[in-house]
């Protein structure tokens, strides 16, 4: 799992790079893509769906986050896109078109199914943690 999560790590620090991070906030970024492949892994081994281990990797790539963002006085997003690198199910879509190219309708479908609710779990975590960091510094902000 350590191994994975360090190559993670590399794939996240690849694409901080490719999308201009600079400095220690591409070092915080890759660690953030690596914590959440820790999290899909960890969860994934203790027999939970693949959408669940996504959704709870998703969260804990979405906390880690905000916390940086406001540690290091930087955008969110910043962290966020590079660390949710490794949990996008490219994999998926791939060989849902692979599927239709081979005309084999049934298992595109089921792929395809996967793949959306795949994303639709990483897009729910991400909305969720960041709707309630919004409402937690708004109720800070007026007390």
């Amino acid at each position: 799992m350590i191994i994975n999560s360090i190559y993670a790590l590399l794939s996240s620090l690849g694409f901080g790079f490719l999308f201009n991070i600079r400095g220690r906030n591409l070092i915080f970024a890759s660690f953030g893509g690596a914590l959440g492949w820790f999290f899909y892994l960890l969860f994934t081994n203790y027999s939970f769906s693949k959408v669940f281990a996504l959704f709870m990797a998703s969260i804990s790539v979405s906390v880690y986050s905000e916390i940086m963002a406001r540690v290091l006085k930087a955008p969110v997003t910043i962290f966020m896109i590079c660390a949710i690198i490794p949990l996008v199910p490219g994999a998926g879509m791939y060989y849902t078109m692979y599927e239709i190219t081979r005309g084999n309708l049934n298992a595109s479908l089921s792929i395809g199914l996967e793949t959306i609710i795949s994303a639709g779990a990483i897009a729910v975590a991400t909305v969720l943690v960041a709707s309630t960091t919004k409402v937690i510094t708004t109720l800070r902000k007026s007390t």
